[in-house]
């Protein structure tokens, strides 16, 4: 077990931060290019005001007409990216290990909140299921690979809370904790998950189409 947890925390770790950096950056200038080879008249009406003034609404919970159509996945949503988010970057454990490594440190979240909000995203992961089986509108578009997805964002929640709460087998799960994290940020420039680094570029495009283009809110 040990030569295992050495394996997933060392050079495991670094492979799966250089395939997010390089997959992201690559993502991102093949969107790029490809958008200037195909459509260069996007990049000519691209506007920072009208990019921002979409981003900014679409991050404000209740924001967007769709937004307030829908109040339920509303919630659901902005609760679990938030919690998806702050839970890695600041659950104190993390922390330590950065400081470790780096000699960087920041602030940490209470241990019951850290807890509470990594239930939040195991619940929102089963919110998000049970709608894909239960709507018509949406299991009609869900295939196994959504369902995979969900599986690889819950994975590290569900591991690294089994191993925080020193449950039976705590050793096996903490491995399978860093292991399915390193999964799943691998994974991000080449899934669906991809969204967390296109999302100011798609938000921008439609902002500025609507805003520069069309004169009409994209909300």
């Amino acid at each position: 077990m040990h030569e295992i947890y050495s394996l997933v925390s060392g050079p495991l770790v670094w492979i799966a931060l250089l395939v997010f950096v390089c997959g992201s950056a690559w993502r991102i200038i093949s969107a790029v290019m490809l958008a200037q080879e195909r459509e260069p008249v996007i990049i000519s009406y691209m506007s920072l005001r009208y990019s921002l003034r979409s981003v900014l609404r679409w991050i404000t919970p209740f924001g967007a007409t769709n937004m307030r159509m829908h109040p339920g996945m509303t919630v659901a949503t902005f609760v679990f990216h938030i919690c998806l988010v702050c839970v890695p970057l600041f659950l104190s454990a993390h922390v330590i290990l950065w400081k470790e490594a780096w000699d960087v440190g920041w602030a940490v979240l209470p241990g019951t909140a850290a807890d509470l909000m990594t239930l939040a995203v195991i619940g929102c992961c089963v919110f998000f299921l049970v709608r894909r089986i239960t709507r018509p509108e949406v299991r009609y578009l869900t295939d196994w690979t959504d369902y995979a997805i969900l599986a690889m964002v819950a994975a590290p929640f569900v591991t690294g809370f089994w191993a925080a709460q020193q449950w039976p087998g705590h050793s096996a799960m903490t491995v399978l904790h860093i292991l399915s994290g390193e999964i799943m940020l691998a994974a991000v420039p080449f899934t669906r998950l991809s969204h967390m680094i296109f999302f100011p570029l798609t938000r921008g495009h439609t902002g500025s189409e609507f805003g520069a283009v069309r004169h009409a809110r994209d909300w």
